[in-house]
This record gives structure tokens, C-alpha cells and sequence, in this order.
């Protein structure tokens, strides 16, 4: 029978279209089933039309059915990927833009920080909901692979709460991996190791990667039998561009020894001492790239991907479709995983698991990100062993903080959800606790429509504490600020200055 893959939050072209052509890049997967579902019928229908001509196009027996109804994609599914952004946008913009008037600078805000804990609770409860629907339509034994973020907090929820095997899986670590391949590359050329026109790819440097989502550290790497490790701080400190882009990583790599797997803007937002201070923020980040630290930049590119793909769309139908080949798979671990565990060849990548003593100086039950093998007999995860203390030390701050946040969502608990918030080191770093309580206060009476799990009195009580402050003079007094580093995000006349910026932007798997 052919394997039926469930594609939920489907109307996010970038994902889809990108999984898609990366499993059927598999000859034995070539008539795979995707049962594409989003609860917009609107995204659905334009990414499924890409969908099906990019199948037509490369002749393929591949089946492709649309619905709006999550429990008909999930029936008899194999595997189930999701890929959803639970309220969307407008969510997103709250995220950001609440927490910046009490002084809390974010580049990102879907991991961890302000952002990342409200986006845990409007999302859990989704999941755990979908959850219940993966029990009772798909297989016994179905594997859950998750896209969407905050990663280890919904992660942790569905593999404890949610009674679904559940895999998290995130692209930072390649990319960072890259990096690493790149400054090894400039290194050897200079010491007459390599020529001049030779450049390392992934597969020439070995590497191993430890910790959590957004915060796991390369831990070894390894090229021609070397230990790299030791060198990447002179080797990034000397690259004409990352020297420039990856400011905050550097400054890590230099205090701790170990390069972090997630970009500068990530980063950035995640620990206590980069964001801190309005006027020191611009030293560390670099603003030819939105993931390099600008204010709100990934909440600025993912507007204009939108509005350029809805915009765009037709002549995106009447581009050559792509054909499908291993030359032109992308990384993303989810084609790996189902083709190992389908044909029984062998994948190494790093997954986000429930750490069960994988490494034993982070708490058992939180969920870590580390090296994994696949094959016909699952997906197995080594013991890496201990952390380095001050890569531990970090982890186990934001672990903490997830944990927290985790069951907030779980159970709608508005206490524990501020404390959370409390304990974020970002947030921590700038806000005094009084802050805290009103700030969440106000992004839970904004985010009302998307919480189902607070119950309505909860909320109600929130909006009375805000009006009491602000009637009595007590209310915190907000900061009227636009950023240290915010770009204006473009129309769709300033994208079409240049078309294949503004396509690719709206293309790619992160969106």
C-alpha cells in the first residue's frame, strides 16, 4: 500500500512544496498519498495547484487530496506533519509588538522569551487537539513530525500530554553546520591544504551537536581526523562575513569555546546580555539579513512572503515546474526519516526527543536536540553524554522556562504563565516583576480569541487589572519605542522592485 503522509497547516507553500518534492524524491515513495489540510481553503488551494503541477511535471503516480476537515487527512496516515502557525500573523504581531513597549527587543519571538511563550499557548492546545484526532483516525503505529514552533515546548506537550510519538525537527543545525564548513574552507585554502577553487561541503566535516532547540552547541567537529573545535573561534573571527553577521555567536564561541547551532538574531534573544540595553543592541546584530538580529525581522519577512505569494501567485503557476532528483533535496530531516524508516537505509540527523539520560546533566523528561539513526528498526538515539558546564548552564535556564510555559498551556494556569515570563532570562534581563504581571495581563486579554485553554473569567480578571491600574495610575508606564534595529516592512510595489528577492523570500521551507 502506498504511505499516506498528513500534511497539516498545509497552506504554508514553503513547507509543503519543499517536503513534498524532497519525498518524492525517493523512487520507492513515488506514489506517495498526501492529504494536505489547512483551515484556510483559500492557502490550500493555491499551494495544492503548485502542488499538483510540480507531480504532473515530473510524472509521478503520487495521489493528492485537499481538505479543510483534519480528521479526514489523518485517516489511516502513516505519518503526520505539521507545519501550523496558530493565529497566524495577526498572533505573531502581538508577540512582537506587546512585549517591545515594555522594553523587551526581540528578532524573532517564536522560541522562547515573550514571544515564544505566548505562541506556546495559543499552539498547544492545537496540538494536543490534533493529537487526540492522530489516536483515533491514523495508524497504530504513526509517527508525528513536528515543524512548528515553539519546538521543545510542543514537543514536550504532545509526547506527555498529547500520547502521540512525537518528533520534533528543526534546520538550524545544517545550517550552522554550513558555517562551520565555510570557515574550515578559507582556513585550508590559506594553509595550502585545499586549492583555491575546492570548498568543503557537509559531508567533508564531521560534526556533533548537543542541547536544545535553538540552543544546541557543536560539540565536536572534526575534518581529515583533526578536532576542529579548538580553532573555530580564529577561524569565524576571520571570515570577511560571519566575522560581521554573527556577532553574538562569536562573542559566545570566545566565552564558552562552543559555536551555537542558531543564528544571531536567535540567539540574541535567548540569553540575558545582548538585548538588554536599547543602545547597545546595534553592536551585536547586522542588518543586511533579517536573521542576523533586526528588530521583529522574521514577523517583517514572513508579512511581505505573504502578501508577495498571494499577490504573485498566478505567475508562480506559470514558472517551469521543478523536476524532482536527489541533487536538488533539500536537508530538511522529515524525507530522511520516513525514507529510512520505509526502505530501511540508514540516516543520520538530529532530532528533537525526549531526553531520557541522552545527556545526563539536563533534566530527564525535557526535550533535548541531538544526533540520531534511522533505519527499518525506528529512530534510535544515542547517549551523548554530559555538556559542557557553561552550554548546560544555558540550556538548563531556558528548559526551565519551557517547562513552565509548557504546562501554562496545558492547563490555562495564568500564575504559572507569568512566572514563566518572570524566569525568562530576556525578559528577566529587562523587566522588573510588576512589569511582568502587566505585560502578560495585556497579551492575554489581546490574545483572548486564540486561548482556548484560559478560561473567560481568567481573561476577564486580566482586563480588570489593567483597567484598575490604569484608573488608580498604577499602570506600568509602556515605552514608546519602534525598536533598536526595525526595518519598515515593504509593499508589494516596493517588493516588485525586485521580483526574485521578494520570490524566493516567499518560497523558502521556513515560512
Amino acid at each position: 500500500m502506498p504511505v499516506k503522509i498528513a500534511m497539516i497547516g498545509a497552506g504554508s507553500v514553503g513547507f509543503t512544496r519543499t517536503l513534498l518534492r524532497d519525498i518524492l524524491s525517493v523512487p520507492e515513495l513515488a506514489d506517495t498519498h498526501f492529504a494536505l489540510m489547512d483551515i484556510s481553503a483559500h492557502n490550500l488551494q493555491m499551494v495544492a495547484q503548485l502542488c499538483q503541477r510540480d507531480i504532473d511535471a515530473n510524472h509521478l503516480p503520487a495521489q493528492l487530496t485537499t481538505t479543510t476537515d483534519r480528521r479526514e487527512a489523518l485517516t489511516d496516515a502513516d505519518y503526520v506533519v505539521c507545519t501550523i502557525r496558530q493565529g497566524g500573523l495577526e498572533a505573531f504581531a502581538l508577540d512582537v509588538n506587546i512585549p517591545l513597549q515594555y522594553g523587551i527587543d526581540q528578532c524573532v519571538g517564536d522560541t522562547l522569551c515573550a514571544g515564544g511563550l505566548m505562541y506556546a499557548q495559543r499552539t498547544i492546545p492545537e496540538l494536543l487537539a490534533l493529537c487526540k484526532d492522530i489516536r483515533e483516525c491514523a495508524k497504530p503505529d504513526v509517527l508525528f513530525l513536528n515543524y512548528s514552533n515553539p519546538m521543545a515546548m510542543n514537543t514536550w506537550a504532545c509526547n506527555q500530554y498529547g500520547g502521540v510519538n512525537t518528533i520534533g525537527l528543526c534546520h538550524g543545525i545544517q545550517h550552522g553546520h554550513q558555517q562551520i564548513a565555510d570557515v574550515i574552507t578559507l582556513w585550508a585554502r590559506q594553509e595550502g591544504l585545499l586549492p583555491e577553487s575546492a570548498a568543503l561541503t557537509l559531508e567533508d566535516v564531521d560534526i556533533m551537536a548537543a542541547g536544545i532547540n535553538h540552543q544546541t552547541w557543536y560539540i565536536k567537529v572534526n575534518w581529515r581526523g583533526q578536532d576542529m573545535t579548538p580553532r573555530l573561534l580564529e577561524l569565524f573571527e576571520a571570515h570577511p562575513e560571519y566575522a560581521r553577521t554573527e556577532k553574538v555567536r562569536i562573542d559566545v564561541l570566545r566565552r564558552f569555546g562552543y559555536y551555537s547551532t542558531e543564528s544571531n538574531g536567535h540567539l540574541s534573544e535567548y540569553v540575558p546580555w545582548y538585548r538588554k540595553r536599547v543602545e547597545e543592541i546595534p553592536q551585536w546584530i547586522d542588518l543586511s539579513h533579517w536573521i542576523h538580529g533586526e528588530t521583529g525581522g522574521y514577523l517583517r519577512v514572513c508579512t511581505e512572503g505573504r502578501h508577495w505569494f498571494e499577490t504573485d501567485f498566478p505567475n508562480w503557476l506559470q514558472e517551469t515546474p521543478p523536476q524532482f532528483s536527489q541533487s536538488t533535496r533539500s536537508r530538511e530531516h522529515g524525507s530522511y526519516i520516513i525514507e529510512s524508516l520505509e526502505t530501511g537505509r540508514i540516516y543520520r540527523g538530529h532530532f528533537n526527543v525526549i531526553n531520557r539520560g541522552h545527556i545526563p546533566n539536563l533534566p530527564d523528561g525535557c526535550v533535548i536536540e541531538i544526533p540520531g539513526y534511522v533505519d527499518h528498526n525506528g529512530i534510535n538515539m544515542p547517549v551523548v553524554g554530559p555538556l559542557p558546564l557553561a552550554c548546560a548552564a544555558t540550556c538548563s535556564a531556558s528548559i526551565h522556562v519551557q517547562q513552565m510555559g509548557m504546562e501554562a498551556a496545558v492547563h490555562g494556569d495564568v500564575t504559572l504563565l507569568k512566572q514563566a515570563m518572570l524566569h525568562d532570562p530576556l525578559v528577566a534581563a529587562v523587566c522588573n516583576p510588576e512589569e511582568v504581571w502587566q505585560m502578560t495581563d495585556e497579551l492575554l486579554v489581546a490574545q483572548e480569541q486564540w486561548l482556548p485553554n484560559y478560561r473567560t473569567a481568567d481573561i476577564e480578571a486580566a482586563r480588570q487589572r489593567l483597567a484598575e491600574a490604569e484608573r488608580t495610575g498604577k499602570r506600568v508606564k509602556l515605552r514608546e519605542t519602534s525598536g533598536a534595529a526595525r526595518l519598515p516592512t515593504r509593499t508589494v510595489e516596493e517588493l516588485a522592485l525586485d521580483r526574485d528577492h521578494a520570490r524566493a523570500n516567499a518560497g523558502t521551507q521556513d515560512k
